[in-house]
């Protein structure tokens, strides 16, 4: 990536090995049948990691990804709209975990984007289209009424009323009607909501950690979000630390991507990827097919 870029964590490193067991050792017997985040990592070697201002954390499912996203989340105090679900020793294992923040930063601005934010907002958005084309539906019905009734105006309290009767009477149905109950917030599609749900939570001289944000997008908007997040770190402040498996983000120039699939966890070239060499070789298999 060209340009100066800022960068705020610099390093994060989860409880090694040792320091699991000696947790272990120190607890009693319990009826918990599990201690995540404890042992997700345990036996893989997980390095040091080191940021850049944009970082990925690919793997498939069951990878750890989420997991690590989430970890690093709640030790720097990152803010998120939705909520996630806490296991009983998840405080005991960020405790356990250090972060080395650069340039002398400290708990800067931090925020959490999920895919299920994402998917909130674009419900949310199609939930006021409908009750504004409920609220139309009932004003298709009120014009002829209000158009022909015998209204007559008693006392200041009934002025509301005329104001809609004139709007009624010198106003076609359409006028009438778009005035009263509004046009749709924005009639848009999925990828084109999510775009914008985007562009309106990110802003200047913060920490994002973006959960999949590639779901409900598809390949051509993959590619806007690619580079709003990279315009964004280069021109705007912003650190980006990712969880997702996109051949189309994973191709950012200059980020860094930690592969959580191998063992030991290494950063490794987007092309050297497992998914993206299947669409890769799938690609290559029916290349004679693309004239």
């Amino acid at each position: 990536m060209h340009g100066k870029m800022i960068l705020y964590l610099e390093k994060f490193r989860l409880p090694s090995r040792e320091a699991e067991y000696s947790f272990f050792a120190g607890q009693p017997l319990t009826c918990y049948n599990t201690y995540y985040p404890f042992e997700v990592f345990t036996e893989r070697e997980v390095p040091e990691l080191i940021f850049e201002p944009i970082t990925f954390f690919y793997g498939g499912n069951g990878s750890g990804k989420t997991t690590m996203l989430n970890v690093i989340a709640e030790k720097i105090g990152a803010v998120r709209d939705t909520p996630f679900n806490h296991s009983t020793f998840f405080g005991d294992y960020v405790d356990s975990c250090k972060e080395t923040w650069a340039y002398g930063y400290s708990h800067q601005d931090s925020m959490v984007i999920t895919s299920d934010d994402v998917f909130d907002y674009i419900f949310n958005i199609r939930a006021m289209n409908e009750g504004i084309d409920v609220k139309r539906v009932r004003m298709l019905d009120e014009y002829s009424k209000l158009r022909y009734s015998n209204f007559k105006m008693r006392s200041l309290a009934d002025y509301e009323e005329l104001k809609r009767v004139n709007s009624a009477r010198f106003n076609t149905k359409s006028e009438f009607v778009r005035k009263e109950a509004g046009g749709n917030i924005r009639e848009l599609s999925n990828g084109e909501s999510a775009l914008m749900y985007f562009s309106e939570k990110i802003q200047n001289n913060r920490i994002y950690l973006l959960d999949e944000p590639e779901n409900s997008l598809s390949a051509e908007y993959q590619k806007e979000l690619l580079k709003f997040i990279t315009d964004s770190a280069r021109f705007f402040n912003c650190q980006f630390i990712i969880a997702t498996h996109s051949p189309f983000l994973l191709s950012a120039e200059g980020a860094l991507i930690y592969d959580l699939d191998s063992d030991p966890v290494e950063a490794k070239k987007w092309t050297e990827l497992g998914n993206v060499r299947s669409y890769y070789n799938f690609f290559k298999e029916h290349e004679n097919e693309f004239h």
